[in-house]
Order: structure tokens, then sequence, then C-alpha cells
């Protein structure tokens, strides 16, 4: 008679850029198709070093350096993962990606539509501020291509999270923009499955609550987190995104019909941002279960400043989180 085995998976403590390497060395072990390519990635492991150590163990063929021409990095993505293969590209910095615009949105995202072909590729942006990298380093990106039909897009909080959907996304059929937290990088940690490790595209619970929801997703979820502490235990609830596309819209409802109230955090610039569609589909599909207004918490729709005092007034804090978390509790 078999007995149920209740041995926990072994796991390890990395930070979030340790994950992305685990990821990208435990899919390239897995599967001799998947190859890394883009600015630097290869004996030099990458300007932030997510790629250190692939070079000297899969070779120049599969860890590939490229010229600073990202439509060309993304276009010859487009045309390995046509051939058989699976690419992950990386953008140096998320904000660059705009050079590569035609490639990624009306190459990659629409090839299925026009030829039936699927486009297993990842590509991976470093995005955020919070660094004082200016106007040109600083961007979250990740509403462009939420408005594009044929991407996914992705955006972990957690180095297990990190982990998990960057395997999965190497794995899928579809076009993946995977959105990494530069601030993240080296100042999360987190215990992450040893091997082989993989996480659905839904959002997840980080925090139980029942008098408000704070959606939040990426750097932005440790500091709703934050907030949320300032609160008695029980009262706020922090859900996690993880996914932008697809959208988990079943948890987003079910938090907000437990909580009656919502507030959405995001880094991005307020108009037209991943949270503007979260507070649409609250609006639409849960209007009778509010017991408040949807409220948000996001960038101002200007540059981010290099300025570290002024990025500090531009982006999202947890004190700014917290106060609009207090006023939406007393409503």
């Amino acid at each position: 008679m078999s007995t149920l085995d209740t041995t926990a998976p072994a796991t390890a403590t990395m930070t979030y850029l340790q994950a992305i390497t685990d990821a990208l060395r435990v899919e390239m072990r897995r599967d001799e198709r998947v190859f890394v390519l883009g600015e630097d990635v290869g004996a030099f492991g990458g300007a932030f070093k997510a790629t250190e150590g692939l070079f000297d163990e899969f070779g120049a063929d599969r860890v590939q350096d490229t010229p600073i021409a990202e439509a060309a990095i993304i276009g010859t993505s487009v045309g390995a993962a046509l051939a058989g293969l699976r690419p992950v590209c990386e953008v140096q910095f998320a904000d660059f990606v705009a050079t590569g615009f035609d490639q990624l949105v009306n190459v990659a995202g629409k090839m299925h539509w026009r030829t039936g072909l699927a486009v297993p590729m990842v590509l991976r942006l470093p995005s955020g501020g919070g660094f004082a990298g200016g106007p040109f380093h600083s961007q979250n990106p990740e509403a462009w291509f939420m408005h594009a039909p044929g991407l996914k897009v992705l955006a972990p909080s957690t180095p297990a999270d990190a982990k998990g959907m960057l395997s999965a996304a190497i794995r899928d059929h579809n076009p993946v923009c995977f959105l990494e937290h530069k601030h993240l990088y080296r100042r999360i940690k987190g215990e992450v499955p040893v091997g082989e490790h993989l996480e659905p595209f839904t959002a997840r619970v980080a925090r139980a609550g029942e008098e408000l929801t704070i959606v939040a997703y990426g750097a932005m979820l440790h500091l709703a987190l934050e907030a949320a502490a300032r609160f008695e235990p029980g009262r706020v609830e922090v859900l996690d995104l993880r996914s932008l596309v697809p959208l988990d819209e079943e948890a987003i409802l079910a938090s907000v019909r437990r909580t009656s109230k919502v507030l959405i955090v995001d880094e991005a610039n307020e108009t037209c941002a991943a949270g503007a569609q979260v507070a649409a589909l609250v609006a639409d599909r849960a209007f009778s279960d509010l017991d408040g207004p949807v409220r948000r918490v996001a960038a101002p729709d200007v540059p981010i400043p290099f300025s570290p005092v002024l990025e500090q007034q531009v982006l999202p804090t947890a004190d700014r989180i917290a106060e609009a978390a207090r006023e939406l509790l007393a409503y």
C-alpha cells in the first residue's frame, strides 16, 4: 500500500535576479531549442548580470551577443521562433524597446492571425524607476503591450514567481513580454523551488483582508504590503496581479466582492496604465458590490526625473498608498 508523499519540495534562498538566471539555466538544460540573445548577454553576463555564467556553460551558439539594435534583436527572435527555436531576448532597458516596436507589435503579435504559426519567444524587459536612472532608463511600458493583441504580458514581484513565470513563458507558444523591475533585482530575496518550477499566469492573494483590496504588481506589490501592514490585521487585502495579459479578472472581482472597496497601485504614468484597465473592469462588473469609489495611486503624466528627490515625489510610495487606503477605509 503506497503512502502519500508530503515532503515539501527543496528550496533555496535567491534574489529576484538569481531566480531569473536560474530559470534560464534550468530551461536551457531542459530544452536545447532555448537560447538567449541581446546586448552584452554573453561573456559579460548582461548589464544587470542576469545571464552571468550561461556563456561558460552553453557557449556562444546559445548565448549570443548582438549589435545595439533592438529591432534586429526582436526581429531575429521572431524568425528563430518561427524556425522552431525558443529565443529569450533581452532589451537592456525596457525603455529601448520602442525602437523594436514594429517587430514586436506588428510582426510577433500578429503573426498567428496572419499565418496560423506560433511565435514562442520571450522578451525580457528590465523596467521601472527608483534608482535615479532618469527619463530614458526608468519607464514602465507594459501598458503599450497590453493594448496589442497577440502578446502576453507578465510582471512578477517575488523571486519564486520570477523563476516560475519565466520558465512558463519560455514554454508558452505565444510571444511574451516579461517585465523585470530593476529595483527588485538585488533587494528582494525569497525561497525558490530548486529545479523545474512553473507558475500559472494568474493573480494571487498576497495578504488577506476584509475591508479594502489593494491591487498591485511588480515592485508596487511590496509597497502595497508595507502600506497594508500599517493597518490592523484582517482589514486590508493585497492582490498581486502577476500577469497583466492574461488578466485574472475573476480573482480581481472575487477580492473586490469580499472587501467592497478597491485601491489600485501602478508605478507607470496614470493615464491608460494597467491600473486603468483594472478600474474599468471593477466599475463594469462589480459596481453593485462597491461601498466607495475606485481609487488609484500612480505616477503623474511626466517623465521620471533624474534627481532622486524629485523622483521620490513622482513615484508611488508606501506613505501615499497608506494615505489613500486610510481615506478609502473611512469613506
